[in-house]
């Protein structure tokens, strides 16, 4: 298909601010620039209403990316499970990957960590965007790094936007010699409450 066709085959879907044929490396390293992000599997289709390209288009390039990992021994596969697609790491590397897990562990957690975690602990159940309102700053890198950790999990979704939501774990009561949530430091007065946490959201565009 050239790109006229594609181009006119899109014509009346919602289109993206950015059209991914003006961008380095097209709609292919547009994909992959998605993919890279996602924390859960995503189908086909909201893949090509985000790049504002055929589904069709887009599942071939799913089924090319993953072939060409495949074939090249890349450390990691494109794989499509329960209808959508995500990066794995390649099971080969599962030792190396879980040496590195352990390893930070046991590593100091930065100031940006500290301070997600401290309000996801008292604002639980809470969304990345909550979470970003509060901290006037994106904690996607920060939430991935406090999963990885086993601190956080997702605990369920918003019931307003259907935004998945996080809450701590019990590896991080045993971290702070918890018993309970409610052993925690008298530091929530000092929080948003929640419904400013709501007032900041929206004002976010969330």
């Amino acid at each position: 298909m050239t790109e006229h066709e594609v181009n006119g085959a899109t014509q009346g879907r919602r289109r993206p601010d950015v059209d991914v044929w003006d961008l380095p490396g097209g709609p292919r390293a547009a994909l992959e620039a998605v993919l890279m992000v996602v924390e859960e599997p995503v189908g086909a289709r909201d893949l090509a209403e985000v790049l504002g390209l055929p589904a069709t288009q887009v599942k071939r390039l799913l089924q090319d990316l993953a072939e060409e990992y495949a074939r090249d021994r890349r450390g990691f596969d494109l794989r499509q499970v329960d209808q959508g697609w995500r990066f794995y790491s390649r099971f080969e590397y599962a030792e190396v990957v879980e040496r590195f897990v352990m390893d930070g562990q046991r590593a100091r957690l930065s100031q940006a960590a500290l301070e997600t975690l401290a309000v996801i602990a008292y604002r639980q159940p809470v969304s990345r965007a909550r979470v970003s309102a509060v901290r006037g700053v994106n904690v996607d890198g920060v939430v991935r790094t406090l999963l990885t950790r086993g601190l956080i999990r997702e605990v369920g979704t918003d019931p307003d936007h259907g935004a998945v939501v996080y809450g701590t774990t019990e590896f991080f009561l045993d971290r702070l010699g918890l018993a309970s949530l409610d052993e925690l430091p008298a530091l929530a007065p000092y929080l948003p409450d929640v419904d400013m946490l709501d007032e900041i959201a929206r004002e976010g565009g969330t």
